[in-house]
């Protein structure tokens, strides 16, 4: 009985130390932190030269999962093919100078290692800003079946842009306060990445978000921090605001209620008694991918919501043409 007592000690230890290891090993990340933030030229594309009007987007691609994204099913990597196809074909299509995307993979096990920014990119963008959000040495969800799980992850926010980029800032919002230290160890650093772009000799600045999708609490603190990042350039640059807020514009309690019903910032693609929806993209039911900005330096010339992408993301994009005044 003894020597049995023993044995079943022995093994409970070393599946807790190998439990532990595990845990730390997983929860690692994989780079460095001077790699977490950096802008890149692509040397082999030419600076673009536009008159007077300008167009961005800003897009959740959900890293190519279209609207499997988070579920517990097969994602074989011809989903992932596809959907870059897709994506590659509209972009081409509707060809914004520059575009802020969220849930974009750099190497993830989950989307076959491939650089999505990079493949992007590749469409004729000289410049990109990329903010790492998620890096993992292994990401153990959907927690069941194990088969399923993401596995590496490397994923963040960037900013894909036809002129050139400068002065990055990656700003961490705040994070959930009563998450337990298992999930929190391995959950995503929701971002403010703020760049300055130089369209034609004048300096704009772009600040990409993705808020918190879970908790509203959280999610109402981070939006009161990205107003105040908005807050310090509004007044001397032309900004704009843009990203997934999660925050649903027929909620007359969300957070962004307070940019909605601002008389000085604007809102591309929103009528608000005929609110086009991004999310979902099976059948979209809500707005929550916006674009905002500073009425004072820039013209809203025209904007909607980019349908034509379908399911390729779980979000829609959102397009605007704006002119600098």
């Amino acid at each position: 009985m003894k020597n049995l007592f023993k044995i079943v000690s022995r093994v409970l230890g070393l599946l807790i130390v190998a439990f532990v290891v595990f845990y730390f090993w997983a929860s690692s990340p994989s780079l460095d932190e001077n790699e977490y933030a950096k802008i890149i030229q692509n040397s082999d594309v030419l600076l673009e030269n536009k008159d007077s009007i300008f167009s961005i987007a800003t897009y959740n691609i959900g890293y190519l999962s279209g609207m499997t994204n988070n579920r517990p099913v097969p994602k074989p990597k011809e989903l992932f093919d596809t959907n870059l196809e897709k994506v590659k074909k509209e972009i081409k299509n509707v060809s914004p100078d520059i575009i802020a995307f969220q849930e974009i993979d750099y190497d993830a096990s989950r989307s076959y290692h491939i650089n999505q920014e990079e493949e992007i990119a590749k469409l004729g963008y000289g410049f990109t800003a990329r903010t790492i959000n998620w890096d993992e040495h292994y990401l153990p969800f959907p927690y069941w079946p194990i088969s399923m799980q993401f596995g590496k992850v490397i994923s963040g926010q960037s900013i894909v842009s036809k002129f050139p980029l400068a002065n990055q800032e990656r700003i961490i919002l705040s994070r959930v306060e009563d998450s337990p230290f298992y999930r929190d160890a391995f959950y995503l650093e929701r971002l403010a990445q703020v760049v300055k772009a130089n369209i034609n000799g004048k300096e704009i600045v772009i600040i990409n978000i993705h808020l918190e999708a879970f908790d509203k609490a959280t999610r109402a603190k981070q939006f009161k921090e990205v107003e105040a990042i908005f807050n310090n350039y509004k007044d001397n640059y032309p900004t704009i605001l843009l990203g997934d807020f999660n925050s649903r514009a027929r909620d007359k309690n969300a957070v962004v209620q307070e940019f909605l019903s601002s008389g000085k910032i604007g809102n591309a693609a929103f009528i608000q008694n005929n609110i086009a929806n991004t999310f979902d993209t099976k059948s979209p039911f809500q707005r929550i991918d916006y674009i905002f900005y500073t009425k004072e330096f820039i013209e809203y010339v025209s904007g909607r919501v980019l349908n034509e992408f379908e399911q390729a993301s779980d979000h829609l994009p959102v397009y605007m043409k704006f002119k600098l005044k």
